[in-house]
């Protein structure tokens, strides 16, 4: 033997030096196998990391991303409750959301150049047609929020020999008890420029449109339905207004109006899925329907209630909705 042997504490201790070179040698490779093993897991780690950035997905949800937002909106019926409501929620989830009130043309335009990110209000295919068909390069659909919103001239029930657009040509008698006028909101509206196809189409003359906004009209409907008196105006569903006053839309066998009726979509500007994840994944998972809105509508805008505190309300009083919209989103 090359070595010697001691006792330590009952256990025998070789010095042979070919024991320590042998053991030396496994020592070493199983050094460099461990490396390499720890090298795989790292890469793995920071491929997984990488992946994860990309996705902007993390362990607990979709990353936040740009805190900042913005969303225009018309002060139309619907849209105030649902843009008060879409911002409510996604402040609920970290954002800080600036609410802009703008024209039609401006909703648009600001989030296809990106100066707004989104906007909860595109009634397509027919209402807002003009505005897709120049911005859609810009511009994304996020989701469908609702289905089967119609629009169409409308009428207090009590005209009651007035029920299609058909009637209203050549009726000499209608025409003159309210000066041949259609009583329309703001000119920006996809509804106004239905409106001015729906003249033309169907040889309407003698008829033109005029322009204020939507509360201005609301009230000489109002006010003439309180007289009982003839009136013509553009209008469309979901709307406070055919909860509380016994109106009609005339039939449109053209169709101009879109039948049926649009459905309504949130769209945003291009980037912003990987700009603010969290808030797009809200989007995707934000839906309405008529109870909902119909509940709050009328609240806003025949009781003059804050759409803040109506939304807030709501939120309070529905909290398995608001689960739903924010499923596997984290709150701040």
């Amino acid at each position: 033997m090359y070595g010697t042997k001691f006792h330590l504490g009952g256990i025998i201790i070789f010095t042979d030096r070919k024991f320590k070179f042998s053991l030396t040698v496994f020592a070493l490779v199983l050094m460099m196998f461990l490396a390499a093993c720890g090298g795989d897991s790292n890469e793995e780690d920071n491929s997984n990391s990488s992946d994860d950035k990309n996705s902007g997905e993390t362990t607990e949800g979709p990353a936040i991303g740009q805190k900042e937002l913005t969303q225009p909106y018309v002060a139309w019926a619907r849209e105030t409750v649902s843009t008060h409501m879409l911002g409510a929620l996604l402040e609920m989830v970290g954002y800080n959301v600036e609410l802009s009130q703008v024209e039609a043309g401006p909703m648009w335009s600001s989030v296809a150049e990106g100066s707004a990110d989104f906007h909860t209000s595109a009634w397509l295919p027919a209402t807002h047609a003009s505005y897709w068909e120049e911005y859609q390069g810009d511009i994304v659909k996020v989701k469908q929020v609702l289905d089967k919103a119609p629009l169409a001239l409308t009428v207090p029930s009590y005209m009651e020999d007035v029920n299609s657009i058909k009637d209203l040509k050549g009726n000499e008698e209608l025409g003159e008890s309210v000066d041949w006028e259609i009583i329309g909101i703001d000119p920006g509206a996809g509804i106004m420029q239905n409106t001015q196809q729906v003249i033309k189409e169907y040889g309407l003359e003698n008829w033109s449109l005029t322009t204020s906004s939507e509360a201005a009209m609301l009230a000489e409907l109002q006010s003439a339905i309180e007289n009982e008196e003839p009136i013509i105006v553009p209008l469309w569903k979901p709307h406070w207004a055919f909860g509380t006053m016994d109106l009609k839309m005339l039939e449109d066998p053209k169709e101009i109006y879109g039948g049926d009726g649009d459905q309504v979509y949130t769209v945003a500007r291009k980037g912003l899925k990987e700009d603010a994840p969290r808030a797009y994944k809200v989007m995707e998972q934000y839906n309405e329907n008529y109870e909902m809105l119909e509940e709050m509508m009328p609240k806003v805008h025949k009781d003059g209630q804050d759409p803040a505190d109506v939304v807030k309300e709501f939120i309070e009083n529905n909290p398995d909705k608001v689960d739903e919209w924010l499923k596997g989103i984290p709150r701040e």
